[in-house]
């Protein structure tokens, strides 16, 4: 498996949807801001309404978004159809929740799925990278000739910070890291992502120790008062990201035990995995428990288009180890009570076999599987037919979880809308609604 390239079937525009994904980070931000300098903590994103802002404050809501980019197969992971003319190669096992089987490439959340909630009625509208990932984090909303936030972004802003002295918006990934500003959208640069590239810390973060602490101060001082020259009379939206990149490595000065894995218990290292994506699941819950608002794990390389069979197998059992440790220790530590957890992909894979031996593309009937506050434990919503072909009980698309995703972290999305500079906008699709069935 390479490497280099995240999708299997190696074309032109995956290779350009992952660039738009990547691009954007501030160059030398980091670099820079390891010369120190003190920064208050940041109060992110409010409510219009004060009160509501203050009760969801107390509530400490967080999201930990797992994205299986490229496009799991339903068929080998929840919506298992053994025997079927499209079924493959695996057989299907028993859950904890009784007459609910998942692929026996999921032992592990098989024994955590009484805690799960499963929706099976996913139908979307793109089966193309490039505008499914778009359409899918953002809520698929019409176009009013904005760019709508992330949700990593969306949700930050109307919970803020759970923790003022850490970014409120993380992104673990393979590759490269760097501040990821545009995933802010119309909310600005300030609702950015910081990504860190394989779960590593930014570079240059601590100060070099021969620059003197009142040089250091003396620096950043400097460099606050050229920005604040520089802003004005002009668009603040870069300068902002840049100030903001600034604080965000001050804070993370304070914590490196964030980053050292060396503090993990060797038996969570084993349970989690010492894959990446099992270290790197294994990092986000720590991020969760220092108290970040939105952690959001990537794992590349599920875009199966040749050879899905061997690939499921190696990529799968990678997934489900680390999902389930973590379902497990959200639960025994009471943390569910006040986490979001959502694993998914853009979209699912075909219930045809290639002539690759590989799934393509298919929106139209696939899985997203969930867990914490706000969810009923247990639940199985949606139905496809014997085949997997299409969707024949409660059809959903990505505008109903989103409503669903915020309705179970106390925002209420028939209530609350976003203000872009006076112009009302809805926080998802508006057409769509919250699954009532999977809400507690």
């Amino acid at each position: 498996m390479s490497n280099r390239h995240p999708y299997a079937c190696q074309s032109a525009e995956h290779l350009t949807s992952r660039r738009s994904l990547l691009k954007g980070g501030i160059a030398g931000a980091f670099a820079a801001a390891a010369s120190g300098g003190a920064f208050g903590p940041l109060g992110l994103g409010s409510l219009a309404q004060p009160a509501f802002a203050a009760e969801l404050s107390k509530k400490k809501r967080q999201v930990l978004f797992i994205w299986l980019d490229g496009g799991i197969s339903q068929l080998e992971s929840w919506d298992p159809k053994p025997g079927t003319q499209f079924g493959g190669p695996f057989r299907s096992i028993p859950t904890t929740i009784p007459g609910v089987r998942f692929s026996e490439l999921l032992p592990h959340s098989a024994k955590q799925a009484h805690r799960l909630s499963i929706v099976r009625g996913m139908h979307t509208k793109d089966d193309a990278h490039s505008s499914g990932v778009l359409r899918i984090e953002r809520g698929d909303p019409k176009n009013r000739g904005v760019q709508y936030p992330y949700l990593g972004a969306a949700v930050t802003h109307f919970l803020g910070s759970a923790n003022p002295k850490l970014p409120p918006y993380v992104w673990i990934k393979p590759y490269s890291g760097g501040f990821k500003h545009q995933d802010g959208g119309f909310l600005g640069a300030r609702y950015g992502c910081l990504a860190l590239g394989d779960g590593k810390p930014p570079e240059n973060l601590l100060r070099n120790p021969a620059i003197p602490a009142d040089v250091d101060a003396a620096r950043n001082q400097l460099r606050r008062k050229a920005n604040e020259r520089f802003a004005r009379g002009r668009s603040t939206a870069e300068n902002d990201a840049n100030t903001y990149a600034y604080d965000m490595a001050a804070q993370l000065m304070s914590r490196q035990e964030l980053f050292d894995d060396s503090q993990y218990s060797k038996r969570d290292i084993e349970r989690y995995g010492r894959h990446d994506l099992g270290r790197h699941i294994l990092q986000a819950k720590h991020l969760i428990q220092a108290g970040v608002t939105f952690v959001k794990v990537t794992s590349y390389h599920w875009d199966t288009h040749g050879d899905n069979f061997n690939l499921s197998q190696c990529l799968v059992p990678q997934f489900d180890q680390p999902f389930a440790a973590l379902i497990e220790d959200l639960h025994a530590s009471g943390m569910a009570e006040n986490v979001l957890v959502i694993a998914m992909s853009e979209f699912g894979r075909t219930p045809r076999i290639n002539g690759h031996v590989g799934r393509d593309h298919w929106p139209e009937a696939w899985s997203v599987a969930m867990s914490g506050c706000g969810l009923q434990q247990g639940a199985v919503i949606g139905k496809t037919n014997d085949k997997g072909t299409w969707v024949t009980e409660d059809e959903v698309d990505v505008g109903h979880l989103f409503h669903t995703w915020f309705r179970a972290i106390g925002v209420d999305t028939t209530k609350i809308e976003y203000d872009n500079h006076g112009q009302p906008l809805p926080v998802a699709n508006e057409e769509t609604k919250a699954i009532e069935k999977i809400l507690t």
